[in-house]
């Protein structure tokens, strides 16, 4: 979802874009738009990708129960873009953020937000950004996203934060994936320097 958002948005935009997964997605009609073939898992494979990239944009989505790959998984990518000095965008999860009720809070400890069906995927993305904080070669930046992340109309605004959770109108905290696209592609053009930023649906 956030994957095929980000190309859409990107594609408006002009870029050109290699499209990477597993089973090539079948892109047709689209000028400047490559659907390449790779695991995540061949090191090899990802670095030939990555090599040629002026910048890439992560988004992994596991089946239940393989959550715990995931930090393996990202650690693929960082050694590749350390190797070859190419900016690494980690569209991640919302875990690792603050809770807006207490700081002293990570999101994952509050129920509300991390019901106990989400707790092992919530996981994952906190380890995924544990192993970013800990690769300090690579040049990433880790995005969480609100604590709903859905398919939905572009808006065409967000609103940008940091390390803590946004909330909104009636304590919600959700963004569709097309808008979530536009911070994606804002950042990938005009790096602010954050390491770890968050967005939410603009009010």
């Amino acid at each position: 979802m956030a994957g095929t958002a980000v190309v859409d948005e990107a594609h408006s935009r002009g870029h050109d874009i290699v499209a990477v997964a597993r089973t090539a997605p079948p892109i047709s009609g689209r000028a400047r738009v490559e659907s390449v073939a790779a695991d995540v898992a061949n090191s090899s494979a990802i670095a030939t990708v990555v090599a040629g990239a002026d910048a890439v944009v992560l988004t992994i989505r596991l089946a239940p129960g393989d959550e715990h790959r995931l930090a393996r998984l990202t650690r693929t990518v960082l050694d590749s873009a350390a190797q070859h000095g190419t900016p690494l965008l980690v569209i991640g999860g919302a875990a690792p953020l603050r809770s807006p009720r207490d700081p002293g809070r990570r999101v994952i400890d509050e129920e509300d937000f991390v019901p106990a069906e989400w707790q092992a995927l919530a996981q994952a993305s906190l380890d995924q950004f544990d192993v970013c904080g800990a690769h300090t070669a690579a040049d990433w930046t880790y995005l969480s996203p609100p604590a709903v992340l859905e398919p939905g109309e572009r808006t065409g605004g967000y609103r940008r934060g940091t390390d803590t959770l946004l909330m909104g109108v009636g304590g919600r905290s959700r963004v569709t994936a097309p808008d979530l696209a536009i911070a994606v592609v804002d950042e990938l053009e005009n790096p602010r320097g954050d390491r770890h930023f968050t967005i939410a649906e603009h009010e």
